[in-house]
């Protein structure tokens, strides 16, 4: 039983005000691994105490002194690759196989690096200086689908920016977390720039967003949670930054390449057992070619190897706890109990793994836009593939949705892909499977968040704005902002 007893508090490790321990569960297993101790509110207050002193340096350092420790935090970072992979496949089961968990972060760092070596803190409008400065303190409550690298993200452009924080992860990758906190240890992070508590939402997580000393809150999660935030974090006035829900759809338009369209909707969609925020969880085909996409929707779905995350030969793990194993198969029923039609996977476990909480790649078709299964966020590996009549139908069930984070068209024609492209209300829509790039901005549209993360428009969320004036000489060596 691996034992984590501390809080990153002020550059030390410390015990809780209150300690108690809770278990992390194994989801291969279904038995606890490791013990993790809560923090308290008490401790969230200490935490934002170290960061209100340590921003008063901190926020004045170059970027060159930011830029430095950037690449200290790289080089600890990969320094602990296999550790932080074996350890994401025991508390949330992500395979070990599939390293762009562990190896993205890094590579996260390095743009938010390069992004501030080329940032113009000043600039000229007209006569006058625009500034930009540290926002302040800040609080980074992270999720366990991408455990290291929504954290990293977060964490790697306040630190950029000159800002101090307090990291709060999910109870469910809190070893990770903790494993965080060691590297920005080793990387001599000044004390009380990074600080780790970590606790439930209801106690830790309230405290951060209604706390008055914390100038910003930066979310990932579900959009139900988000609120809660929001709210608590308004009555403070702090800026808030949420990366919340998704439902995002893949339009398929006649003209495209359709066993493309299908088997990479597939790998998108079941990536990382489907838990994933950005998921095309709905795929849009035209009526009289549905028929057509199945075969490989089939194929592409029962080609996953399921088991032992610390294999290196598993391609899906389990999902992460009792209660998404429950919450996904719930899904999944209401499909069967609706009237969708079941191409392949479904409620039961899949065949010869009893236990650990794995859940078979599921495709339904037949679905229309009202049945549960269409309009809920899973955050399983479940497809849901709805027919349309034309251009504006797909558009129209497309943006049915309270969510708008991600969107994906596939096409032959480029400006008919375009028309829709532009037609779909989301924060970021791939065509014909595009890569995503990390210096581009992430961030969702309607209730799938405010704000935006990654790259210059990240960066920007960990700083404020100030216009100065009378310095008329000194603006004209300035870059312009406008015109």
């Amino acid at each position: 039983m691996r034992q984590y007893p501390h809080l990153y508090i002020d550059g030390r490790w410390t015990e809780s005000t209150e300690p108690r321990e809770v278990e992390l569960v194994d989801p291969t297993r279904e038995e606890a691994f490791a013990r993790v101790t809560l923090g308290t509110a008490a401790d969230a207050d200490r935490a934002v105490a170290a960061a209100r002193r340590a921003f008063e340096s901190f926020s004045t350092t170059s970027p060159d002194d930011r830029i430095a420790l950037i690449d200290r935090v790289i080089d600890v970072y990969e320094a602990h690759l296999d550790e932080f992979s074996e350890l994401i496949a025991r508390e949330v089961g992500i395979p070990v196989g599939n390293r762009a968990q562990v190896t993205g972060p890094a590579e996260h760092m390095r743009v938010a690096r390069d992004t501030l070596r080329a940032y113009p803190f000043e600039a000229r409008v007209g006569g006058a200086v625009v500034r930009r400065e540290p926002l302040g303190v800040c609080a980074l409550v992270s999720p366990w689908n991408w455990p290291i690298q929504t954290g990293v993200i977060k964490a790697v452009y306040a630190l950029a920016a000159g800002c101090t924080m307090v990291a709060k992860p999910s109870l469910n990758s809190a070893a990770s977390g903790a494993l965080l906190a060691q590297v920005l240890h080793e990387a001599e992070a000044p004390p009380g720039v990074f600080n780790l508590v970590n606790g439930t939402g209801r106690e830790v997580g309230d405290r951060l967003s209604h706390h008055p000393d914390v100038d910003m809150i930066s979310f990932t999660g579900s959009t139900a949670a988000g609120k809660l935030v929001g709210a608590a974090a308004a009555g403070t006035v702090k800026r808030v930054c949420l990366e919340l829900g998704g439902k995002s759809a893949n339009i398929v338009l006649p003209d495209a390449d359709l066993e493309q369209a299908a088997r990479w909707n597939i790998r998108r969609a079941f990536f990382n057992a489907g838990q994933s925020c950005h998921a095309p969880s709905r795929m849009l085909v035209h009526e009289s070619q549905v028929d057509q996409v199945v075969p490989f929707l089939v194929d592409e779905a029962r080609r996953y190897r399921l088991g032992d995350p610390l294999e290196s030969t598993t391609t899906m793990g389990p999902v992460v706890s009792a209660a998404q194993f429950k919450s996904i198969r719930d899904h999944i029923q209401s499909g069967l109990d609706e009237g969708a039609r079941l191409l392949t996977g479904g409620v039961e476990r899949p065949e010869g793994l009893d236990r650990g909480y794995f859940v078979q790649p599921t495709v339904f078709t037949g679905v229309t836009p009202d049945m549960t299964i269409a309009r809920e966020e899973i955050f399983g590996p479940v497809l849901a593939v709805l027919p349309y009549r034309d251009e504006n139908d797909a558009l129209r069930i497309a943006n049915d949705s309270p969510y708008g984070l991600g969107g994906y068209v596939f096409g032959g024609d480029r400006e008919k892909a375009r028309r829709v492209v532009n037609g779909l209300r989301a924060g970021r829509v791939s065509y014909n499977g595009a890569a995503t790039d990390s210096y581009t901005p992430m961030g969702g549209y309607k209730q799938s968040g405010i704000g935006r993360s990654m790259g210059r428009f990240g960066l920007e969320e960990y700083l404020e704005v100030k216009s100065v004036y009378g310095f008329e000489d000194e603006a004209q060596g300035l870059p312009t902002l406008f015109g």
